[in-house]
């Protein structure tokens, strides 16, 4: 099996930059990505099991495992919810997994995002994790149209092992993530 494009774009280019850019005197010390943690609320689609079966079919469509359904720990009567109830999914990728989701992201569905213009250096925390959220899961390769019956949006948190906000954002920059200036 290959090695993913954004691996052998960290190993190739992105460490010695790095190196040359902070100083680092070992490779180790460069900042490399850890996980990707994928998010999805239900929100209103919470009594209807066939949308919570079409959600957790399109997430592990896109990541490549089976999400874990994550339960309400008390009841919230304004919002309808019972404690123990499901209201949503996550999953963490790691490995080759991490690395192609990360790829497909970067090359095809941020620019197939309708009016994407950069993500913001302000969705950066203040180390080491880049939050964002995509308002359609169908700009995925993976998710066919034709089969689509309604549309979710969920969220991405990028984790870095970066000990400041400058070389997470750099870090990223240089793997081809679109940052605004």
């Amino acid at each position: 099996m290959s090695l993913p494009r954004v691996l052998t774009k960290y190993r190739k280019e992105v460490i010695p930059a790095m190196r040359a850019k902070f100083g680092y005197k070992n490779v180790m010390q460069v900042p490399k990505l850890v996980k990707v943690v994928l998010n999805i609320g239900i929100g209103k689609h919470v009594k209807d099991d066939k949308m919570l079966a079409n959600i957790e079919k399109d997430l592990a469509l896109l990541s490549g495992q089976k999400p874990v359904p994550t339960f309400a720990k008390k009841s919230i009567s304004g919002f309808k919810i019972r404690a123990g109830m499901k209201i949503g999914y996550k999953l963490t990728l790691r490995g080759n997994r991490m690395y192609g989701f990360i790829d497909r992201l970067i090359s095809i569905a941020l620019p197939r995002t309708k009016d994407f213009r950069g993500i913001d250096t302000k969705s950066f925390d203040a180390k080491s994790v880049l939050n964002m959220g995509i308002l359609e899961h169908s700009v995925f390769p993976e998710i066919h149209y034709e089969s689509l019956k309604d549309v979710f949006s969920f969220e991405i948190a990028v984790v870095t092992n970066a000990r400041k906000k400058e070389e997470t954002i750099e870090l990223l920059k240089l793997l081809g993530f679109p940052i605004k200036k």
